[in-house]
């Protein structure tokens, strides 16, 4: 017995009419009076009888209806495209790699989301290391937050937010008294953050069309390290953060810690475009759906289902 045909069984039998079960399936009563037939051939029963103006289900035909009902419908499940998930049902780890300033950002509310909507989630963050490796394609990776510019030509990718860089210096430092100008941001001693160890970036190449250098006196592989060292030392340093109304004053929250005031650049520097990106094959599952969809409200990027 093909799909179709438990399809036309689940609804004969559930209708107990020939008219509604065609009308549910969207096909004619003639068409489902045959298959009626059909399905009397194959199960070797009657299934519906007359009964007046009604019919009636036989024994066998009441012995079957549960569990072809079941049948239908673990079957629907299994190939409906984009099938939703209860977050509640969720028993999963996910995987995510992010850069440590986007992960001390994203970590507290995506795990209040996690407590709250899919207490059966736990979260495994993966180290920078893995950032433009295949750890997406070979599944050690569900999701990966950040600059996407070196993801596989399969991957899937969303925008989510737009950073704009701002000057982190200690509380305190000369550069936070007064106007910053170019000449004092040059002046100053930088620490860069790269993985790769670059000293230079975007705002060497804004200085030097102003004829300005700076003094980049150390390279660091992640920003809260940089700015664990801003803040204890004389030095400055470059980190991304989200616009607001007051620009940089919007990386406050984020920077208490550190006792470091973050500062708008005397300068225009290039944004800085944060995505998501995963594989394909999770594109229509329903968990990681939900896992995306809790990274776009912990962005303030939208709270609606999951667009893909």
């Amino acid at each position: 017995m093909d799909a179709n045909l438990l399809v036309a069984l689940d609804a004969l039998l559930r209708t107990e009419s020939v008219t509604r079960a065609a009308e549910e399936l969207h096909t004619s009563p003639a068409a489902m009076s045959r298959t009626l037939g059909r399905l009397r051939q194959v199960l070797g029963d009657p299934l519906l009888v007359r009964a007046g103006q009604s019919m009636t289900p036989t024994p066998r035909a009441l012995a079957l209806r549960a569990e072809v009902a079941a049948v239908v419908g673990r079957t629907a499940a299994l190939l409906t495209r984009g099938l939703a998930a209860d977050p509640a049902t969720l028993r999963t780890t996910f995987g995510l790699q992010t850069s440590d300033l986007v992960l001390s950002a994203l970590a507290p509310r995506l795990l209040e989301l996690a407590d709250a909507e899919a207490p059966g989630v736990s979260l495994r963050f993966a180290p920078e290391a893995t950032e433009g490796g295949p750890a997406l394609r070979d599944g050690r990776v569900d999701l990966e937050i950040g600059v996407l510019d070196h993801v596989d030509p399969e991957t899937e990718t969303e925008a989510l937010t737009t950073l704009a860089m701002a000057l982190v210096v200690r509380a305190g430092h000369p550069l936070a008294r007064g106007r910053l100008t170019a000449r004092r941001f040059a002046d100053a001693d930088h620490v860069t953050v790269s993985r790769r160890g670059r000293l230079t970036g975007p705002a060497d190449a804004a200085l030097r069309d102003l004829g300005l250098r700076r003094r980049v006196v150390a390279a660091f592989p992640n920003h809260l390290a940089a700015m664990s060292l801003v803040a204890r030392t004389e030095v400055v340093c470059l980190v991304p953060v989200l616009p607001g109304p007051k620009g940089a004053a919007a990386l406050r929250e984020s920077v208490e810690p550190f006792a470091v005031v973050a500062l708008e650049p005397p300068f225009s520097l290039p944004p800085v475009e944060i995505a998501m990106g995963w594989h394909p094959r999770n594109a229509h599952d329903g968990g990681h759906a939900w896992l995306r969809s809790a990274v776009r409200r912990t962005l303030g990027t939208g709270d609606g289902p999951d667009g893909g």
